[in-house]
């Protein structure tokens, strides 16, 4: 019977624990999770009860970590469909506008965002929407093209951003811009342009009152933002030309029902595009659509060219120079027949989309086939975003995997929540690039693996790979070819296996890293092989080494020659090597005419390949005859 000393500790111990799930059901904040561990502490909790209680807040603190970039992620993939949807029902400009500034405030969860457009006329830049500032002279703050951290994005058309505008020197600093900044207190600025065509109306901004670095991440987040925001200005000046022409312009009443019904479609083509992503449509999906409204077929490719939907069209790699000239422009562009529009998320470019059989395509057309632009971009963001958690999850199962954390009954059924089968062989593979970036790799890597249902991600600072496979040395080939295309640089591919269970991969790893260094010293760069693909080499280097095997695949054709027609080829190579590989000398060991042996020799040379006398081969060939010899005897 425990004392009732012992029974009150674990008494405080389970009530730590289910104080940790009160706070992540409350959404406690992360300094209240120390609060359990340290009422256990003063109650008395021994030290096993209380390691098990600091785990269970470590395990906690990560589920909130993880529930929190879940919360983020559904908020800013919320704003940008609410903002679609705003745009699409667009009625009142600036309420549109004030809903796209308040939705970079809360995305990027900065003091301030505030949005300027473009005076042609003046030419400068002035302040149109502000949310979050409290300075006047801010709020009415004009700048002159390329003054300032907005003046410059406003006159270059590139964003730029800064950790700290006061002291970064790369801006033209004015006394009345820095003064506005300094009463408003701005330290840190990122902007964006807002971008029609080729033609920069203004610019985005989000900025906080402390110092701080704003992430690629952050910055296509508010373009995308920004891509919005000048499509609704785009619209609200065009029904403002449509009710200026019914005023005034009675004789043009055909061609303002044009634009009216241009406008309509775009606007029902926003809705429908917009729809079909809220509904978790797919490429296919979009690609149909976009091809019911334009009346072509359409083809969608992401940013390596892969061939993400094709409808209605004849498969056909991107048109790289139009891409990169709409990509240019800001505008779809046509080549050989066929409308091109790059997909992009700012400055990014995110893929491409073609429409084919429509050369005749109509400015109202060319608008709504960019607007299409836009969805797809918001579909492949999503795309990335879901490839990118699910390739950490990946990662990091790889690296529990090859590090052996956890029991492998754990580990086996983590891996099947992946749909991955840890009781089906498994090769492991380590790449290396000699001049590719590794994080180039790393994303190559990433989408190999998805496409073989295998795992990668980095271990030990090495890009790894398990993917599903017997054939280990085929895979590691193709996998080699695969990545060099991917990268455009060579990529060599050491290989283990086939192996099952978490122990036999962590071995394979270690066996596949010395045949990686193998590949490596041998020049053997941008291959793939495994250690019996490296002959003697692999032999020696390998942890179960199999002689037999070595010895069959070496001279495999020889023997099997020899014992299906009694000949002595194997005995005339013996005796070939042992003379010096002397015609003369051999024939003389052999006890026959030397066109005997030059006919056998010819043979071998049939069975063995040309170069079988190189002086690779030849060693490798002399040592499986002295291993075939020792097991013979």
């Amino acid at each position: 019977m425990p004392s009732s000393a012992e029974a009150a500790r674990r008494e405080h111990a389970t009530s730590a624990l289910h104080a940790l799930l009160d706070l992540l059901a409350h959404d406690a904040p992360a300094e209240h999770f120390a609060r359990p561990a340290a009422a256990a502490r003063a109650a008395g909790a021994s030290a096993a009860e209380l390691g098990v209680i600091d785990e269970a807040t470590q395990t906690a603190l990560r589920v909130r970590r993880t529930l929190n970039q879940h919360q983020r992620r559904e908020a800013e993939l919320t704003a940008l469909f609410d903002t679609a949807g705003d745009l699409a029902a667009l009625r009142d400009l600036d309420a549109v506008l004030r809903a796209i500034v308040h939705r970079a405030k809360l995305l990027l969860r900065t003091d301030v965002a505030y949005l300027t457009l473009n005076d042609d006329a003046a030419g400068d830049t002035f302040m149109r929407v502000t949310d979050g500032s409290v300075s006047a002279a801010f709020q009415n703050l004009r700048l002159g093209m390329g003054e300032g951290l907005g003046g410059l994005v406003a006159q270059t058309a590139r964003p730029y951003a800064t950790g700290d505008y006061e002291v970064d020197p790369r801006f033209q600093h004015t006394t009345p811009i820095d003064s506005a900044v300094l009463e408003e207190g701005l330290h840190a600025i990122l902007g964006v342009p807002l971008r029609q065509g080729t033609h920069v109306i203004g610019v985005l901004f989000a900025a906080d009152r402390t110092a701080r670095a704003f992430t690629p991440d952050e910055g296509a987040l508010l373009s995308s933002l920004a891509d919005h925001a000048a499509i609704a200005i785009d619209s609200a000046r065009r029904m403002e030309e449509t009710r200026a022409a019914l005023v005034d312009l009675n004789a043009a009443s055909h061609t303002i029902r044009a634009h009216s019904e241009a406008l309509r479609r775009a606007e029902d083509a926003h809705d429908r595009l917009t729809d079909l992503v809220l509904r978790g449509g797919d490429f296919t999906e979009v690609a149909t659509a976009i091809g019911a409204l334009l009346r072509g077929g359409t083809l969608i490719h992401d940013t390596d060219g892969t061939e993400l939907a094709r409808v209605d069209a004849a498969p056909r790699t991107p048109l790289t120079k139009a891409v990169a000239a709409s990509r240019a422009s800001g505008r779809a562009v046509s080549q050989d027949g066929t409308w091109v529009c790059a997909v992009l998320a700012g400055p990014e470019l995110l893929g491409s989309i073609a429409l084919t059989d429509r050369p005749d395509l109509g400015e109202a057309d060319r608008r709504l086939f960019e607007r299409a632009g836009v969805v797809t971009a918001l579909l492949l963001l999503l795309r990335r975003s879901a490839a990118e958690a699910e390739d950490r999850v990946r990662g990091e199962l790889l690296g529990d995997l090859l590090s052996l954390t956890g029991t492998p009954g754990r580990l086996t059924a983590r891996a099947r929540k992946l749909d991955v089968d840890l009781t089906l062989p498994h090769s492991v593979f380590v790449a290396h690039g000699e001049t590719t970036p590794r994080q180039s790799l790393l994303n190559a890597a990433a989408r190999a693996a998805r496409a073989r249902e295998g795992l990668s991600g980095v271990h030990h600072d090495q890009v790894v790979l398990i993917l599903p496979t017997t054939d280990t040395a085929t895979c590691a080939r193709a996998l080699s070819t695969d990545l060099t295309h991917t990268t455009g640089s060579p990529v060599t591919v050491g290989a283990a296996g086939p192996a099952t269970g978490p122990a036999a991969l962590a071995q394979a790893h270690t066996e596949a890293l010395r045949c990686l260094s193998a590949l490596r010293a041998l020049g053997h760069t941008g291959q793939g092989a495994d250690l019996p693909d490296l002959g003697f080499l692999g032999v020696l280097l390998g942890d179960d080494t199999d002689l037999d095997s070595y010895v069959r695949r070496t001279l495999g054709p020889v023997l099997d020659y020899d014992a299906k027609r009694g000949t002595e080829l194997g005995h005339t190579l013996r005796a070939y090597f042992a003379a010096g590989m002397s015609q003369s000398k051999a024939k003389d060991a052999l006890h026959v005419h030397v066109n005997t042996v030059v006919q056998r020799l010819d043979r071998i040379a049939q069975l063995l390949g040309p170069d079988w006398q190189s002086p690779e081969r030849s060693l490798e060939i002399q040592l499986a005859l002295r291993l075939h010899a020792v097991s013979g005897a």
